[in-house]
């Protein structure tokens, strides 16, 4: 019984020590510390605004943007007219996915400004992709108008990153080619109209069509 009193005096001190310890370590101060609720006024700096702007030069992590033509589409302040990479089936086919969903709502699937939302009585229709003027435009034209945006058009930056809209641009480029193209334009070996795709049987119905594999004649069997 001695020897627990003894053990008591010697560490009761040393408890008491920490327990004061830890209650200075949780002031409240600690929790509420001074700060600036978003855009409220401070008398520190001489605009008076507690929002500081971003160091000139400063860059966000990943996001460099070395390649200027890329991220605007322009060379000074002019539309460019060539893509920043090569144009490939993949590209058109990305091009053409992003393009049915973010445009053809209004600029319609041929690019003729004639989509669902201008037939419903928007209150302006888009202009047609295969006029004169925009036949003509440089490809830049076509970045800078998603990114930026026109007239009563919203831009599309924050929706489409800036290679989808590079190859949204080339899918356009493909569509006025489509609904202007000549003769001349067909590969040798084509036929005008292209004959229609032969489809394997139905089935159940189920799946979706499969395009029937191409017929070898006799003579190319032997």
């Amino acid at each position: 019984m001695a020897s627990l009193r003894k053990f008591g005096r010697k560490f009761v001190p040393t408890v008491v020590i920490l327990a004061v310890m830890a209650t200075v370590g949780c002031r409240l101060d600690m929790h509420v510390q001074p700060r600036y609720n978003p855009l409220a006024k401070s008398d520190f700096f001489p605009d008076q605004r507690s929002a500081r702007p971003l160091a000139e030069g400063t860059v966000a992590r990943g996001d460099e943007r070395a390649d200027a033509y890329f991220y605007t589409g322009k060379i000074g302040n002019n539309d460019g007219d060539y893509m920043p990479f090569p144009v490939t089936r993949e590209v058109l086919e990305r091009g053409q996915e992003r393009y049915n969903i973010y445009c053809a709502p209004c600029h319609s699937r041929v690019g003729d400004g004639n989509g669902i939302i201008p037939s419903r009585g928007f209150a302006r229709k888009p202009p047609s992709y295969h006029i004169e003027r925009l036949q003509k435009a440089p490809i830049g034209y076509f970045f800078d108008v998603t990114t930026n945006g026109f007239g009563i058009m919203l831009n599309y930056s924050a929706q489409i990153p800036p290679r989808d809209r590079w190859c949204i641009a080339a899918y356009i480029r493909a569509l006025q080619l489509s609904q202007n193209a000549t003769a001349a334009d067909v590969p040798a070996g084509q036929s005008i109209p292209s004959k229609a795709p032969e489809f394997a049987p139905l089935g159940t119905g189920a799946t979706l069509p499969q395009i029937a594999p191409a017929k070898t004649s006799k003579a190319e069997t032997e």
